[in-house]
């Protein structure tokens, strides 16, 4: 299948230390590939130099496109968008302008009246929410604040960095189903978590990162099994609860 983001030997330090070492990984149209791993092992490091947070080496092609070079809005405008771990709301703003935000990129008002119908369809909870202000949300709907956002400017891959970090397992499990639902409209997700079972569970794809490098990757039902994983990842972080009907697996 075409990878639509290719990424190779992707390196990024902080000074001159290293955090991010060669790390290369495709992630396919129309697919979920998982990251997983320890604290510090690099995984939002990543996303935020793949999104053009953070100043990088190597080759990052998104449709065919080279994206090492090209500034966050550029690659906002050509289908990538992050999701990042503190969710990185306007607190003072409502539920509603901060949608709004996330639609910056559109063309006219009638596209963001459009995308903002499809938000509060896809998270109701926004919708009964809309004038509320961000900072008084629970922790899940923050989540679905965040993702409503990014969803805004009509992604071709969504970034997530982390989303079930602090939410209850009922929640993670709603949200990793979005995640699913996402992909039957085509929308591609890299997905880091350090929840491995519930990540690996609707993803095609997995890759294991440990001290910035990729040290597994394989399709995502090997590393269920995979025993190395089994002990390192899955033991103390599965969710309770089954996968979203309509997880993808490995073809």
């Amino acid at each position: 299948m075409t990878a639509l983001l290719n990424v190779r030997d992707l390196c990024v330090a902080y000074g001159k230390v290293p955090a991010v070492r060669s790390v290369s990984l495709e992630v396919p149209a129309g697919r979920i590939v998982s990251v997983i791993g320890a604290n510090g092992a690099g995984k939002s490091t990543l996303l935020n130099a793949l999104m053009g947070l953070l100043p990088a080496s190597g080759s990052i092609s998104f449709e065919g496109i080279e994206q090492i070079d090209r500034p966050v809005a550029a690659r906002v405008a050509s289908g990538i968008t992050l999701v990042p771990e503190r969710r990185e709301l306007f607190g003072a703003l409502s539920v509603h302008d901060n949608l709004v935000l996330g639609g910056y990129m559109l063309r006219n008002r009638h596209e963001v009246a459009e995308q903002l119908e499809i938000a509060y369809q896809r998270f109701p909870r926004l919708n009964e929410r809309r004038t509320q202000l961000a900072a008084t949300l629970s922790g899940g709907e923050r989540q679905m604040l965040a993702m409503g956002r990014a969803l805004m400017s009509r992604p071709k891959l969504l970034m997530l960095d982390e989303p079930s970090l602090g939410l209850a397992p009922r929640i993670v499990i709603e949200t990793l189903a979005i995640v699913v639902e996402l992909q039957a409209t085509g929308v591609s997700t890299l997905l880091v978590e350090q929840n491995a079972h519930a990540a690996l569970q609707i993803a095609a794809w997995g890759c294991v990162m440990e001290l910035g490098e990729i040290r597994i990757s394989a399709p995502a039902h090997e590393l269920l099994c995979d025993e190395r994983v089994i002990h390192s990842y899955l033991g103390s972080h599965a969710v309770t609860g089954t996968a979203p009907n309509g997880a993808n697996k490995a073809e």
